[in-house]
């Protein structure tokens, strides 16, 4: 006998057990079982999207213009806002995400005025927060300041200015971990430009090099995305009657970039962009003001210093503000969170599928029924959830946060691989571990196969280990208890 498959029963394999099969099932198709015993086929979206109960962060005071941002250092999520109870003073405060929940520590000030369009950022060669603002208490000049997050709290190094011109517009900020800076977009209002400035964070400091003109046409809605792969800042805004986006590359402290790209051919709002480094693409999700105020989202491809998109896709048929997007890394999913002012102003979270250069959404989910506005979206990935800050009018504008889920696979409830093809409702042989199945194609013998989230066997690791391959077609399942 030349191969150990010889030794091996044919048909169904060794150590099956017989399951009712829940949907019709195809022979070698991994499959979760359920809590009433059936068993379905592994698929990416098997637990649909869900919200945990809202959680209130400034229990006394109204807030807005919200920020997020996760620190992976410390596993924390920072939020950046000014404190309509204190004077609008910019503040941040601390949370840490537990089960399904989030809790929070005390607030600390950040700058004694009115600062608007904070915007934390995590620089995580120096695990350090950096927000940059408006300083409306020394001459609206635009400002940084290097926080440090320790425990439940947050301290802050000395403000630096970045530019004394000032404008009335978001802020666009990312890190560039190719380089190890921060990357700010801003509108400078005296000459009406969109500008880019580097920061080097050093300590509880930061310094600037000179700033870049990307934009000379009273850029607005300004946001960022960093794609990793291609170690670029993108930066989004409108200009004009359009929809632009331009790409950055860091160089030192200076930064130059090309052509300009147009995701919208219309004039747009709330813009938010977020990094799919699945699909490594960038996803703009904004209000198309020429289409009604739908709630829209493009999918951009970056190829050296230029950018381009596939057509747009309405993720809200009504009118959408207040648009916050980022992106699950566990899951492959955007988590884009909303007003929806065609339902009573509620708090929506809608989940994204990048493919190629489109995107597809599922049906949106409720989860704040009141009037909501200043969304701000983070990603915790220790905890697989989405974090949605936001205000919430229903409640005396205090400040809320909830944990969101953009839906999951189930194949961490993975049992085992079917022998045969199974009928729904039928009862069929499973392949369960310490067996052999014998249903596969195309293995390669001797490597280790996993279960994907979409329920697709591959050698790319996962949480879950099926076993190794013995020859191309048969998978000895190996008893892991």
């Amino acid at each position: 006998m030349s191969n150990l498959s010889e030794l091996l029963p044919t048909g169904g394999g060794q150590n099956a057990v017989d399951f009712v099969a829940s949907g019709t099932l195809s022979s070698g198709q991994t499959v979760a079982l359920q809590s009433d015993g059936t068993v379905v086929a592994i698929t990416p979206d098997a637990n649909p999207p869900s919200a945990d109960a809202p959680v209130v962060y400034s229990g006394t005071n109204s807030v807005f213009l919200i920020k997020a941002a996760y620190d992976s250092g410390n596993d924390k999520i920072v939020l950046a806002y000014n404190d309509g109870g204190n004077s609008n003073y910019g503040t941040a405060i601390v949370g840490t995400v537990s089960g399904t929940s989030i809790s929070f520590g005390t607030p600390v000030v950040y700058a004694t005025a009115y600062a608007p369009y904070g915007t934390p950022v995590y620089d995580s060669a120096n695990g350090k927060i950096v927000i940059s603002y408006r300083d409306d208490g020394n001459s609206s000049y635009y400002t940084a300041r290097v926080g440090t997050v320790s425990g439940t709290s947050i301290s802050f190094g000395t403000a630096v200015v970045f530019s004394s011109n000032v404008a009335s517009t978001t802020i666009g900020a990312v890190y560039d971990s190719a380089n190890n800076k921060v990357v700010i977009a801003y509108q400078d209002f005296y000459g009406s430009r969109g500008k880019l400035i580097v920061g080097t964070v050093s300590g509880t400091s930061i310094s600037f090099g000179g700033s870049t003109t990307f934009s000379t046409s009273s850029p607005d809605y300004i946001s960022a995305a960093y794609d990793s792969s291609n170690g670029k800042a993108v930066i989004f805004f409108k200009e004009g009657s359009f929809g632009k986006a331009r790409v950055a590359t860091v160089s030192g402290t200076s930064i130059t970039f090309g052509a300009l790209g147009q995701f919208e051919n219309g004039l747009v709002g709330w813009t938010s962009a977020t990094y799919d480094s699945s699909n490594n693409k960038v996803v703009v999700a904004y209000r198309d003001d020429g289409n009604s105020n739908y709630g829209t989202a493009a999918v951009g491809t970056v190829s050296g210093t230029s950018i381009s998109f596939g057509t747009p896709v309405v993720f809200e048929s009504a009118d959408s503000s207040y648009i916050s997007a980022t992106y699950d890394s566990t899951n492959a999913k955007i988590c884009i969170a909303y007003r929806d002012n065609g339902n009573s102003n509620y708090g929506t979270a809608v989940v994204g599928t990048v493919s190629g250069t489109s995107i597809s959404f599922g049906t949106p989910l409720v989860y704040e029924t009141a009037t909501t506005r200043d969304q701000a979206t983070t990603y915790d990935p220790d905890s697989q959830k989405v974090v949605i800050a936001y205000r919430d009018d229903g409640n005396s504008s205090y400040g809320t946060a909830l944990l969101f889920s953009t839906g999951s696979s189930n194949n961490t409830d993975f049992i085992g691989i079917t022998a045969e093809a199974i009928s729904d409702t039928a009862t069929g042989a499973v392949n369960v571990y310490g067996g052999i199945n014998e249903a596969q194609t195309g293995l390669t013998i001797g490597a280790d196969y996993y279960v994907q989230n979409d329920g697709s066997i591959s050698t790319t690791a996962s949480a879950v280990k099926i076993g190794q391959a013995i020859s191309a077609t048969t998978i000895n399942m190996m008893d892991l208890t």
